[in-house]
């Protein structure tokens, strides 16, 4: 999916507000538009009420998502800092959970750091721990951090 330049504007806009420089765990422009520029790729904007933003409209949240065969893989997922504990993440990772779910994905897997808040939110919307990767990141300060990988099934009863 090819992005408008004003909607991976957006993106990096909430990904510097949202990711803690830290963890290292953003990426920066050059990899979200290569991302974007493969078929399999998908993103989503949410605005301050939860709805897709207007084009002259700042986004505060976004989800990046990657399509295989099967499956879905949630690559990127933020809210700005600002607009959080409002609804807004689980409205947005509502309508990605939809959309994989449209593309045909029977499961969505999603990898976190260890102690990532937002772990909470995803075992909310129904994502369990299926695997662990030993020191997968690494801060910019050189410390290395587990990650966790979740998934969701999606297949409707």
């Amino acid at each position: 999916m090819i992005a408008p330049a004003d909607d991976i504007d957006r993106i990096m806009a909430v990904m510097d507000a949202a990711f803690d420089p830290a963890f290292g765990e953003a990426w920066n422009r050059r990899q979200v538009e290569d991302a974007l520029l493969m078929s399999h790729c998908h993103y989503l904007l949410v605005n301050a009420t939860g709805a897709a933003p207007n084009r002259n409209e700042p986004a505060v949240g976004f989800s990046l998502s990657r399509k295989g065969y099967e499956d879905e893989e949630l690559l990127l997922f933020a809210i700005d800092p600002a607009v959080r504990r409002r609804g807004l993440g689980g409205r947005l990772l509502e309508n990605f959970i939809s959309a994989a779910r449209a593309r045909g994905a029977l499961r969505i897997f999603l990898e976190m750091r260890e102690g990532n808040p937002a772990e909470q939110l995803y075992r909310r919307h129904g994502f369990f721990p299926i695997g662990q990767r030993l020191r997968y990141y690494r801060t910019p300060g050189g410390e290395k951090l587990d990650a966790i990988t979740f998934a969701l099934d999606c297949i409707s009863e």
